[in-house]
């Protein structure tokens, strides 16, 4: 339960009850650095409530088989009348991989992106 007391743990839950995602994709809906992105699914993968997946260069999050079906259900149920959640499922919908791939390839800002390891 502690893991879930962040509220973007509880979002990338409440995301990820609706499919696998890659961490760009989760980047795309949550308002945070990559960094503290990764630290979120560090904390969700040691609780044992997430597992990950190479799927070809991405690599993909998704609810832990281990994860209790009984907390799964809470989830669900917070998730039912919030509005946060709502609108976290439909930007989701929108996001797709190749998306992700635009912005690799271009900063957030529509600018070439930086070789990684400079300035």
């Amino acid at each position: 339960m502690k893991a879930l007391g962040d509220l973007n743990r509880f979002r990338i839950m409440l995301m990820l009850l609706e499919r696998p995602l890659c961490v760009c994709e989760l980047l795309e809906v949550l308002d945070i650095a990559g960094g503290t992105l990764s630290n979120h699914l560090k904390v969700l993968r040691a609780a044992g409530l997430i597992d990950q997946r190479k799927d070809g260069r991405w690599i993909e999050y998704f609810i832990s088989p281990g994860a209790p079906p009984s907390l799964l259900a809470l989830l669900q149920d917070a998730a039912a009348g919030d509005p946060q959640a709502a609108a976290d499922r439909a930007c989701i919908r929108g996001v797709t991989r190749q998306v992700c791939s635009k912005h690799m390839k271009t900063g957030a800002a529509g600018q070439p992106a930086r070789p990684a390891g400079r300035g």
